[in-house]
């Protein structure tokens, strides 16, 4: 499979879904549903998110859904997660409800 890519130069409004991994550099307004979410440094996603695997260097508003989530250094993240695994940089914001799981 191949890469969705979001540039920072682009706008969503609306849903985006399928088989490819996801890089968000730009903004998502609606739910995202795929393989995996990589939201870049300046990249925001305002709805539901569900994936395998997220990592989030922007920002998310909403909820996220995901085997595994990496929050990195400057994340600012507004939004209920549910997770089997969950890493958290130091830097990193969130304010929601967390659900993590385990293995």
């Amino acid at each position: 499979m191949g890469k969705t890519i979001i540039s920072e130069d682009l706008k969503i409004a609306g849903n985006v879904s399928g088989s490819a991994d996801i890089d968000v550099a730009g903004h998502v307004g609606g739910d995202v549903d795929g393989k995996s979410i990589n939201i870049l440094t300046g990249g925001y996603v305002s709805g539901k998110v569900q994936v395998t695997s997220a990592h989030v260097r922007g920002q998310l508003a909403g909820s996220l859904k995901a085997e595994t989530v990496e929050l990195h250094s400057g994340a600012d993240v507004t939004a209920d997660i549910f997770a089997k695994d969950l890493e958290m940089h130091n830097g990193a914001k969130m304010k929601g409800k967390l659900n993590v799981s385990g293995t």
